[in-house]
Order: structure tokens, then sequence, then C-alpha cells
């Protein structure tokens, strides 16, 4: 066993504190990353905080990991010393499957998530990018492009492929009008990807404070939320909206700015159960629908999106020492748009 460091949470109702814990020795199919930056996830604060009732502690947070691969086992071949990697939600798939499925793998049984879950052998615990290094199969290791900067491409292995992979199936492109709803972390992602796909953006949010930012990612248009002539004016005329708050928003009201056959897809998972009524779908024959990240195949094709469209992440760079702190701005949503940790300074 290797000994890591890095930041724990050791309690729901405790700040994170440092750690050290063991890491398993590479076996012939696995990769060694030494971690140069992870980005901060609003789900890192549901996890550390029990706030889903399905936490394990001590536990370290992080599923947006990228560095460079510091050692491979002896049956890998797609990646070498040296390389630039990173590692996103989850570090192994399918363990109870007949057969992997590379499209789906991330909606069927044993998943095994990055950090507070257990290995495929059902009780060594994961845990995640806050610290100095991981040891991941080459199978859910992916290659960040030559071109693009590491600490700004971290939060991509899940912010972007929580956007890219909606963004895809409901196939946003030329000829397509898309709402992002919430331009936030997840949101400023879902801009830039349906710009590059060709799509017609436009973003909902409470306020119209961030309104150059959107314009300047990419959006098309910009309207406030807090305005209740937006949903008169904008009755009819998307075809998809993405939504990517977790606050309990009306739904029914987002339903209704759909074009006939038009989806409203949730990215973004509230507290509590939000009502929907059936006038909401049944006269326009619309559908909600929920997305979840994506397969490894399909967050290397979202990476190699990224690479050709120069496509990062807006960032800002933290310290490991100030994760507590980010947490609470998070919380705030005091962050233009996600906090990625220097792992430098641990």
């Amino acid at each position: 066993m290797a000994i890591a460091r890095g930041y724990a949470a050791t309690d729901a109702s405790k700040p994170l504190v440092p750690f050290t814990f063991e890491r398993r020795e590479p076996r012939d199919d696995d990769v060694v990353i030494d971690i140069k930056y992870c980005g901060v996830c609003h789900s890192d604060i549901h996890q550390a905080r029990n706030e889903w009732g399905n936490s394990a502690f001590p536990m370290v947070p992080g599923h947006e990991i990228v560095g460079i691969v510091s050692a491979v086992g002896s049956k890998v071949t797609k990646f070498k010393v040296g390389d630039r990697a990173g590692v996103g939600c989850f570090v192994d798939s399918c363990t109870t499957c007949a057969s992997r499925d590379l499209d789906l793998e991330h909606y069927l049984p044993g998943l095994v998530v990055t950090y507070n879950g257990v290995e495929a052998d059902g009780k060594t615990p994961t845990q995640g990018g806050y610290s100095d290094h991981i040891v991941v199969k080459e199978g859910y290791v992916l290659s960040i492009p030559e071109n693009l900067p590491l600490d700004a491409a971290a939060p991509l292995l899940c912010a972007g492929i929580t956007l890219y992979s909606p963004l895809r199936h409901w196939k946003a492109g030329p000829g397509k009008k898309v709402a992002i709803v919430g331009m936030g972390g997840l949101g400023h992602m879902g801009v830039k990807l349906a710009h590059a796909m060709g799509a017609e953006v436009t973003v909902l949010s409470q306020s119209l404070s961030k309104k150059e930012d959107g314009l300047k990612l990419g959006a098309d248009h910009y309207y406030a939320t807090n305005d209740p002539e937006t949903f008169q004016v904008l009755a009819g005329s998307f075809d998809l909206i993405i939504c990517t708050v977790a606050a309990e928003i009306d739904w029914n009201a987002y339903l209704n700015l759909l074009k006939v056959d038009g989806d409203l897809v949730l990215v973004g998972i509230p507290e509590n159960p939000v009502p929907v009524h059936a006038f909401s779908l049944v006269p326009a024959r619309r559908s909600i629908s929920g997305s979840m990240i994506g397969s490894i195949k399909e967050t290397q094709e979202m990476l190699d999106f990224c690479g050709e469209h120069g496509i990062v992440s807006e960032i800002e760079m933290i310290e490991i020492g100030q994760i507590n702190e980010a947490y609470e701005r998070v919380i705030k949503s005091d962050v233009r748009y996600r906090f990625v940790i220097d792992m430098a300074s641990l």
C-alpha cells in the first residue's frame, strides 16, 4: 500500500481537515496519476455534509481530477509516464453486469464512484481527488487534449460531461433553440457547449447580473426569470431546456416555454419533490427527463470536442487550505464559475 495525503470530511458537521490514507498498490491494468488540480463540485458539498443521506466517513471528495501519469501497469497500453490524464465521477462500472455497456455504463448496476463508494471487492472505500495521487484502472482514465490548460480542464470531468451528454442526446445543433436554466458552474458550461454545437442559446437566470458573462461565453439571448413577462414572451419558444439548478423552482412554468415535442431535461437535483401538472405536458406532447454525467466513451468524446473548440471552464484557483471557505462561497453562488484546487498547495 502507498500512503496518500489529502483533505477529508470526517463527520457531516465538521470542516474538511488534512488526512492521510492508503492507496492500493498498482495492478497490471492500473494507471497512477499525480494529481495537479481538482475541481470543486457542488455534489462534493452534498456528500461531505451528508445531505443525500448516504455518506461514509472519513471521505476524501473530488471527482474532477487532472494530473500527470507517474506509473503504469504492465498491461496498460493507452497511457505512459508523463501523459496528461484525468479521472471523472466513476472508476469502475457494470461490476454486476453480464457485459460492460460502453454507452450506458453510468446507468447500470455496479457503478463504482470515485469517492464515497466502495471498489468492486465490496469493501474497500474509494477516495477522491482532494489528494496527491490516485490509482485507477486504465479503462476509466481519460486523456486530456494537449491544447487545454490542465487547471481549467479539470471541471470538464463533471460539469462538462453533465451538460455535453444531454446536449448530444437531445441533438442540440443548428436550427435548434436551446435554453440553459441557471448561469453557474454547470450552466456556463452548457452555454459554451451548446454554442459550439451550433444551437441558438438562451440563458434563463434569476436576474440579469451575469448577462454580460453569458453573452460573452456564447449565449444569443439572456432573460431574467424574476421578471414574470419572461414566461409570457418566451412561451412555446424552445426545442430543449436544460435545467441546471438544484432549487425547487416551478418546472411547469419552464415546460410551458417548450415547443410541441420539446424536452425539459433535469441535471440539477432538488432536495425535495417538485410537482408536475399533466396539462404542462399533454397539450403539446412535451417531455420531462433527467440526465446524469456520461460514459467513459462519451466523456472522452466530450474532451476531444472541447480540445477542437478550445473549451474549458471559467475558474477561480484556490489552495487546499481554502476549501471550507470555498464550500460556503459555492452555496452562496459566489464563484465565477468553478473553483479548482491547486494540489501543489497540499
